[in-house]
């Protein structure tokens, strides 16, 4: 049991007021009601004290007794109990079996002399029945056996409403409603009085020690059960709460929440309802009676009367927090829910709350920390304010006062260990982490996000580049000298980046790349650059760091200009040809910058196509002028270039024709002729110069895309002639022209082909071609013939369909009428309409009226 001090034990009548040297006289019973103190002797007395509580400068309660009169009952009795009724102004006095009724200030019995004769014991019902707040109930303990009794009091006289018989004999009894809990000889019951059900609780036996039986609240009662067990027990006979474990001999029992108080013969002890555990010991020799009287506990010996006054709950939290007994504290605090107004409850429980999560944080429990600080509703930067240098110098924080803590700062509290100091900085990244998206962090944005940049930067995590590139509030001042400290180069720069001053970041991140500043974050700084540049939307700074690009590595550093935002390409913001003349110094970004024109945006403007023409050129000329091993360049740069004069129909061909003029680019030569359809030259220099049979039937083949039969065999029949040129001897053309017609028969035709070609050749060596040229000629017919005969089939069936058409035969009599004048026909001369109608042939004439006499179109009339 862990001690609290709860009570403290005050002396509110002194014996000497009492008894004065009177050593015979002993304290029976004391009823208290507001600041009345009533007390009960056994010489048959009453003494009526006033009790005025007195609080010193230093919180010092004491208790000053006045006495004001005292009454002898004059039947040398002891006088037992006492009860105030102060609705009624009347103290109800147990005394020789007889409850007599005396007025509470002047202590006279009633005029009228009402009294209950044959009482052993009495408690008043705190929850009555009847309503009427002019009246008491009283439950006595009957002088006949096994008896109980209900009464009535009024001011003056008593009424008896029930009599109840139990199994047993009572010996002590408490009221709530209609329910008595009783002490029989054996075991406590509760009783309906009304219904006369009862209900066994447990067994107990009254012979070997005194039951106790108090009601401690609504429906509620208070035991002394078997093993030195504090019983509790509601009218339904269950129990709500864990038992409180008392001494074996205790005397009386009282409830202040959330204490159960017991009295035994050598000490008072404290239990409290919430968890059980005893909490306080007061040694307490010779006492007889410990009662609550509205909240106030009373204990008295044969000769004194004691007041034990509760410590504050929240003096008692605070010792409890002191001792870090951060669990009992919060239990008690709970507790206290009850008797504390509801907005000062809520005050005084979230402090406590934030309290006890930095208990638990100085003793690194910090799961438990988190949850008391959350559920405190604790301002951040409390817990900030512990770690040096965290808060902005800016901050207008001032810690709470009185201070929740007792540490001057996180070096305090760890005692500098670097290990615990570590755990502790580890937790604040994690709990402002959490805490920044809530409704915590409402006002102290600022200061939580400073404090997380510095917190991130000192720990080398990884989370200070997510923090910077997403929402933040870190304050730029504080945060650019920190990271700076911590020479988080990369990292200041996103920070400059995020406050709109992207100069200052290009200029730090540079000077990472060149080596003058060091700061490893990314290996690839020189790519992020460019890609920042890229969707940088300041004009003049990509433009002041263009040449700074380009130098490091042209083909990556051009995609400042070729990868830029779509529809800022499409404005034109930068200016393509202020580009060009930038990039003349850049050769292949220069290429590659024309390409991205030329080939990914299409733009089809001819200064562009025959730019990237000659800078091909240029480069290929370049390449074969130096010996060196660049074959897979030259060769790559020759396929773009054909590529492209092959594609393309933009370029100056006469230019760039001139420029190959006198160079071995034959290949591009020829594609060039052939775009100005000087198809012979281009074959010409395909089959002598180059001697590439295979190219010349490629050149046939794509030069004649897109055209018609004839064309793309006037370009083979070309070939045939060239490679048959009749001053040729050559073995290969003559192999080459064979192959050419076997290889694409279909592309020729066969009679002028047998005209060209040599008489001394064999059937042998054209079979392939001849067996081509009549397969497609007979193919050819064949496929004529079934046109023409689906043609034929497609007239018959249109001459069938007109002859049904005329085939109708019809009557004309004079009983017809015309459809456009409704005359009869006197001749056999008439004109039929397509819908079936007749009409006169003079009617017919009129054209623009129709067989129904609206206006008629001359298409019914041509259908006549």
């Amino acid at each position: 049991t862990m001690s609290v001090k709860a009570f403290k034990l005050v002396s509110a009548v002194e014996r000497e007021m009492l008894m004065g040297d009177k050593n015979y006289i002993n304290i029976e019973c004391i009823e208290c009601c507001g600041k009345n103190l009533y007390i009960g002797t056994n010489d048959c007395f009453i003494y009526h004290f006033l009790l005025d509580e007195k609080i010193s400068t230093a919180g010092k309660i004491t208790f000053a007794a006045t006495k004001q009169l005292h009454k002898y009952l004059g039947l040398k009795k002891p006088v037992s109990e006492l009860k105030a009724a102060s609705a009624l102004t009347r103290l109800l006095v147990l005394c020789d079996n007889t409850i007599t009724l005396v007025n509470m200030m002047n202590l006279e019995p009633v005029p009228t002399g009402a009294r209950i004769k044959g009482a052993v014991t009495f408690a008043l019902n705190e929850n009555p029945v009847s309503g009427d707040p002019f009246c008491v109930e009283v439950c006595i303990i009957s002088v006949k056996r096994r008896t109980i009794q209900m009464f009535m009091v009024f001011e003056d006289r008593v009424q008896i409403v029930k009599e109840v018989f139990t199994p047993e004999q009572p010996c002590a009894v408490a009221v709530d409603g209609y329910y008595l809990c009783l002490a029989l000889t054996t075991q406590y019951i509760i009783l309906n009085y009304n219904t006369g059900v009862s209900q066994d609780l447990f067994p107990y036996c009254s012979d070997e020690k005194r039951p106790i039986v108090k009601r401690i609240g609504r429906q509620e009662f208070l035991l002394a059960g078997p093993g030195g067990l504090g019983m509790f027990a509601t009218v339904d006979g269950i129990s709500q709460r864990a038992p409180v474990h008392w001494s074996e001999n205790v005397i009386g029992a009282a409830l202040c929440f959330p204490y159960v108080v017991a009295l035994d013969d050598e000490f008072i002890t404290v239990h409290s309802m919430l968890d059980q555990q005893q909490k306080q010991t007061l040694p307490f020799k010779e006492g007889h009676i410990l009662q609550d009287f509205e909240g106030k506990v009373i204990v008295a010996t044969n000769k004194g009367v004691y007041i034990l006054v509760p410590l504050p709950l929240e003096k008692q939290i605070q010792d409890l927090l002191a001792s870090h007994r951060v669990e009992e504290a919060l239990v008690l605090a709970k507790g206290a829910r009850r008797n504390i107004p509801k907005e000062k409850f809520q005050v005084m429980y979230k402090r406590i709350l934030q309290q006890a999560g930095f208990i638990q944080f100085a003793q690194l429990q910090f799961l438990e920390a988190k949850e008391l600080f959350r559920s405190g509703q604790l301002d951040v930067r409390e817990l900030i304010s512990l770690y040096p240098f965290l808060l902005p110098t800016s901050s207008s924080f001032i810690r709470s006062h009185p201070p929740l803590h007792e540490y001057a700062d996180l070096n305090q509290l760890t005692q500098g260990d670097q290990e615990k100091m570590t755990k502790c900085k580890r937790f604040l990244m994690s709990y402002l982490n959490e805490v920044r998206s809530t409704e915590v962090a409402n006002g102290y944005k600022e200061d939580i996000d400073t404090a997380l940049l510095k917190l991130y930067a000192e720990a080398n995590h990884e989370s200070l580049l997510d923090l910077l590139v997403s929402e933040n509030f870190c304050l730029l001042t504080d945060s650019a000298a920190w990271l700076e400290k911590h020479k988080k180069y990369f990292a200041l720069g996103l920070l400059y980046h995020y406050n709109g001053q992207d100069a200052a970041a290009l200029q730090l991140w540079v000077k990472i790349v060149d080596g003058d500043i060091q700061d490893s974050t990314r290996s690839d700084l020189y790519e992020y650059i460019v890609d920042f540049l890229t969707f940088c939307s300041d004009q003049d700074l990509v433009w002041k760091y263009s040449a700074w690009v380009l130098q490091k590595n042209e083909e990556v550093g051009v995609q400042i200009f070729t990868k830029r935002p779509l529809e800022e390409q499409e404005k034109n913001n930068i200016n393509p040809d202020d580009i060009i003349s930038c990039l003349n110094k850049y050769p292949k970004a220069h290429i590659k910058y024309l390409e991205h024109l030329v080939l990914e945006r299409k733009i089809e403007k001819e200064k562009y196509h025959t730019h990237l023409a000659v800078l091909y050129l240029e480069a290929i000329l370049q390449l074969k002028s130096v010996t060196t091993d660049n074959f897979t360049e030259t060769t790559e740069l020759l396929f773009k270039l054909r590529s492209l004069l092959q594609k393309s129909d933009l370029y100056r061909i006469r230019f760039i024709l001139d420029k190959i003029q006198g160079t071995d680019l034959h290949m591009e030569s020829a594609i060039l002729y052939g775009k100005l359809e000087d198809h012979e030259k281009a074959l010409h220099i395909l089959v002598h110069e180059l001697k590439d049979f295979r190219a010349a039937e490629e050149y046939c083949i794509w030069n004649s895309e897109n055209r018609d039969m004839q064309y793309r065999r006037r370009l083979f029949h070309m070939l045939l002639s060239v490679y048959l040129n009749p001053g040729t001897s050559d073995c290969a053309l003559v192999m080459a022209a064979v192959d050419l017609l076997n290889n694409h028969a279909a592309e020729f035709d066969a009679a002028l082909v047998l005209q060209l070609v040599p008489d001394s050749w064999s059937v042998q060596l054209l079979s392939p071609f001849l067996a081509g040229a009549v397969r497609q000629s007979i193919h050819t017919k064949r496929m004529t013939q079934i046109a023409l005969g689906l043609a034929q089939a497609e007239n018959l069936i249109y001459k069938h369909e007109k002859v049904k058409q005329k085939g109708t035969p019809i009557l004309l009599s004079d009983k017809k009428v015309c459809q456009v004048c409704q005359n009869p026909f006197c001749e056999p001369v008439f004109v039929r309409y397509p819908n079936g109608g007749m009409v006169h042939t003079h009617c017919a004439a009129n054209r623009h009226l129709n067989s129904n006499g609206t206006h008629h179109s001359s298409s019914s009339s041509n259908q006549t």
